[in-house]
């Protein structure tokens, strides 16, 4: 069966999309021109227009769609866990070598960094969108869930996760970089590594925590305000 014309084009968006967010990550936001996106993608520079208003209308929906899927992978590291473990495993995830070492597939806050705030303010929304999201995710897994003192502690951790990402990137020591991690593991976990081998102490499951993990998960899958 033949594809119509339609479905060629949001083919072609779609990779067009999937290619800047990759891009965006690895290069940053002076880095992801539409020459390169294009090119990368396998597309002539003359096509960008078919789909975009202009570059920065690519950066918006690139940006979402990468904090999308980063954000869907530690969903499911979370899922993978026992309901008490969820948050060790989101954790051990975020601060593994792996997310170190693939800054083009992780997330887009560590990967970006103060570029973001001198960026336009489309791209600034979306920003803060994946901000609110991974809040809401951490704190749902915590003891009580998303309640407004679980908030106070995700917002924490959040920040000490994608400290501790951009300092183990930013240093030429990889033993510094993995201590790092591992304290802010620690410091979330008790006992992780912070380098993905380790789970950190698994908490009393309490079943009000276990919905509001769920719930966190669901809603910042299907929530049109959520980000990465």
């Amino acid at each position: 069966m033949s594809r119509t014309p339609g479905s060629v084009k949001a083919e072609t968006h779609e990779r067009i999309v999937d290619t800047a967010a990759r891009e965006l990550r690895k290069h940053g936001y002076a880095g992801a021109t539409v020459a390169d996106v294009m090119k990368q993608a396998g597309l002539t520079h003359g096509g960008f227009y078919a789909h975009f208003a202009s570059r920065e209308a690519m950066l918006e929906e690139a940006l979402d769609r990468a904090a999308t899927d980063s954000l869907a992978r530690l969903i499911a590291a979370g899922q993978r866990a026992e309901p008490a473990a969820a948050l060790d495993a989101i954790a051990a995830a975020y601060l593994s070598d792996r997310h170190v070492e693939h800054p083009e597939a992780g997330c887009t806050l560590a990967a970006l960094g103060s570029e973001t705030a001198r960026s336009s303010p489309g791209v600034r929304r979306v920003a803060t969108r994946n901000v609110a999201t991974l809040i809401r995710v951490l704190a749902g897994h915590l003891p009580g869930g998303d309640d407004a003192a679980n908030r106070e502690r995700a917002l924490a951790m959040l920040a000490s996760m994608v400290g501790a990402l951009t300092i183990a990137r930013a240093v030429d020591d990889p033993a510094l970089g993995k201590q790092v991690r591992a304290a802010v593991a620690r410091s979330i976990t008790g006992t992780g590594t912070g380098t993905g081998t380790g789970t950190g102490t698994r908490r009393k499951p309490r079943t009000r925590a276990r919905r509001g993990g769920r719930a966190a998960a669901a809603h910042a899958a299907n929530s049109d305000t959520g980000g990465d």
